[in-house]
């Protein structure tokens, strides 16, 4: 497809300072990383609002060769510039707050994310975005079956626990050397598939991927469980296999960091949002128990009057009837 650039810089005035002249997938995949504190000011550990040129600085604009793009993706492309497709950052903008508001949401009931990225440009970003918010993460190789064998899955998250326990506190039945040995690769091992996943006691209730193409059967796996997925989506791959559709370049370390980090301040949001509905639900029990005692104690009260009266009543007549015999 092809847009006059005329109108797109009409329509969007800051895409004429970042649509440079060399926008190669290859130079900005070899960029550095970038964390959140490089690019964006921080305030209470959450980043400040994003707007359309932050993206654009971060280079989530930039597509694939117009040759490799998905049809599907044809509502996200705003134009083509040296036979590669830019992508439209205004709906960019918009499915980043809808994604934003659903994971807050799926968090705030007591649901987890899991953050997946196993390709390279992804892996240091998403592993950093997991510490930061204390979440679940996948960025070495995706086994398959870790969401629809879950069952297996957690017989080897246990058996990780326990090697790990046994070396904490030095008790590894091991007779040899290599024995000993062959333990520690054992945990290595795990900890390269597992050790994101490895405090995981049920299965994720959303899902953010980093790299839809390299991530299909993780995708699959979510789909068949019903569980939401959060994506970042390029211009090369299909936006309905995914709940929440993010255009975006996937191939820059900045993007993926930006984007994750949105997310990551979603699942913070909604932590506090969570302990906040919990906060109101405790005052509410403590207010309607107050409330049964005071009731309790008038219902009491009442009734010791009402005795108080009977005895009372009990008394006059028993004195009137003395005196009747008296006479």
């Amino acid at each position: 497809m092809g847009v006059d650039a005329d109108y797109v810089r009409w329509c969007c005035p800051l895409s004429h300072r970042y649509i440079g002249e060399d926008l190669t997938t290859e130079t900005v995949t070899e960029a550095e990383s970038v964390t959140p504190a490089d690019e964006e000011s921080q305030e209470n550990g959450r980043l400040l609002e994003l707007d359309i040129e932050t993206l654009y600085k971060a280079k989530v604009h930039l597509g694939h060769l117009t040759k490799r793009w998905h049809p599907r993706m044809n509502q996200y492309v705003m134009m083509n510039h040296q036979r590669r497709h830019i992508l439209d950052m205004s709906r960019t903008l918009v499915a980043i707050d809808e994604a934003k508001q659903a994971v807050r949401e799926i968090v705030a009931g007591g649901g987890e994310c899991l953050f997946v990225g196993t390709k390279p440009q992804a892996q240091k970003e998403i592993q950093a975005v997991a510490a930061r918010t204390r979440a679940l993460y996948i960025t070495s190789r995706w086994l398959g079956g870790t969401l629809t064998n879950f069952a297996t899955i957690t017989r080897r998250l246990e058996t990780l626990v326990e090697l790990e326990e046994q070396f904490t506190k030095g008790e590894v039945n091991a007779k040899t050397k290599k024995e000993l040995m062959i333990k520690q690769a054992e945990v290595n091992r795990l900890n390269k598939f597992f050790g994101g996943i490895k405090e995981m006691t049920k299965l994720p209730d959303v899902l953010f991927v980093a790299g839809m193409d390299k991530e299909r059967h993780a995708i699959k796996e979510a789909t068949d469980l019903n569980i939401p997925v959060v994506a970042i989506v390029d211009s090369n791959c299909d936006p309905t296999t995914v709940t929440y559709p993010i255009p975006g370049n996937d191939d820059s370390h900045r993007s993926i960091s930006l984007i994750a980090n949105q997310i990551g301040d979603a699942i913070l949001d909604g932590r506090d949002l969570a302990a906040e509905r919990e906060r109101v639900r405790q005052a509410a029990i403590a207010e309607r128990e107050a409330q049964e005692a005071a009731q309790a104690a008038a219902r009491a009260a009442a009734v010791g009057r009402s005795q108080q009266a009977q005895r009372e009543r009990e008394a006059a007549g028993g004195d009137g009837q003395a005196d009747s015999e008296s006479e």
